[in-house]
């Protein structure tokens, strides 16, 4: 499988490192933001050793539709209106392995968020946390110990991989902008991708986010199905342009009194628009620079709104 590396643009930090977050669905949202998880070549580990860099920036405005109640920081709010700035550094490295159909890589990403948030609440024991809180800080550190691909042929492939979000990012339970989330998150996540061979592609991604409990609120966010979809059309000289679709669907209740109150405040979103990208050699690196447009138009129990994001990603093998 020599060779191959440079043909497809092996660029499998966005089958890594591509999860973003916002808050859990203790704030509303959950980890991943709607449409912003798949990102071209997810199916696609590397057969060649090396590394892999990326920088993505997201940019989302969301608000909760109606006089609906959230639970925040172990409160109730009665609406909520956010803007989030996120932006992951994710590093790479594919495993030195013997040639065959499948491959080895691990990876590290580097978040910071910028955070504003608009909610009218009163916490536990009448403590008010005012209306409106902003920060830029460090979130939570993302981790993929090991990801596996599979090669079936030139254009078809998939890896398996098992991000964790760890509880390194700012949180206080007296803010309301909180970049961290106070939880570890574990992502069994699966990834295909089909390339047409013309400088096109069809890619899915799915996965189940479990969250473990956040002790400062005693507030543990139910488990998240999510299912990301790319389709790009080449247009020749590296150009493509096509869509990107997302569906987030929380299946198990958020657990506290918080959420007992709000009968478990399951959640769920869907959207869909357009993305465009160049990919092709940029000094002695593979390079991939994509931007997109995702809008949500059906949501519940979660804001809805725009998700703006631009992406970097450098191979080096």
């Amino acid at each position: 499988m020599s060779g191959r590396c440079g043909k497809w643009l092996c660029l499998t930090l966005l089958a890594l490192g591509s999860t973003q977050q916002v808050h859990a669905t203790e704030g509303g949202v959950g980890r991943p933001i709607t449409g912003q998880q798949v990102f071209s070549n997810a199916g696609v580990i590397p057969p060649e050793p090396g590394w892999v860099t990326s920088l993505t920036s997201i940019w989302y405005d969301g608000k909760l539709k109606g006089s609906r109640s959230v639970p925040i920081v172990g409160a109730l709010s009665s609406g909520l209106d956010m803007k989030v700035s996120y932006t992951l550094a994710n590093f790479t490295h594919v495993w030195d392995t013997a040639k065959g159909r499948w491959s080895y890589a691990s990876a590290i990403g580097v978040p910071v968020q910028y955070t504003d948030v608009t909610a009218s609440i009163t916490g536990p024991r009448g403590r008010t946390l005012g209306s409106e809180d902003t920060g830029t800080q460090f979130a939570d550190m993302l981790v993929t110990p090991i990801a596996a691909g599979y090669h079936f042929d030139e254009l078809n492939h998939v890896s398996f991989s098992l991000p964790i979000y760890l509880p390194t990012g700012a949180y206080n339970d007296n803010r309301l902008a909180n970049p961290g989330q106070n939880n570890y998150t574990f992502m069994p996540t699966l990834a295909f991708t089909h390339l047409d061979g013309k400088g096109g592609e069809f890619s899915l991604m799915s996965a189940v986010e479990v969250y473990t409990r956040n002790d400062a609120t005693d507030y543990r966010s139910g488990s998240i199905f999510r299912l990301d979809a790319l389709w790009t059309h080449g247009f020749g000289n590296g150009w493509n342009a096509g869509l990107a679709a997302g569906y987030i669907q929380q299946f198990t209740d958020d657990k506290g009194d918080t959420a007992d109150a709000l009968n478990g405040f399951r959640g769920r979103s869907v959207g869909a628009g357009p993305t465009v990208g160049w990919a092709g050699k940029f000094a002695d690196a593979q390079a991939n620079i994509s931007a997109r447009w995702v809008p949500e138009f059906d949501t519940k129990n979660r804001p809805e709104g725009n998700a703006f994001s631009v992406n970097l990603t450098l191979a080096f093998f």
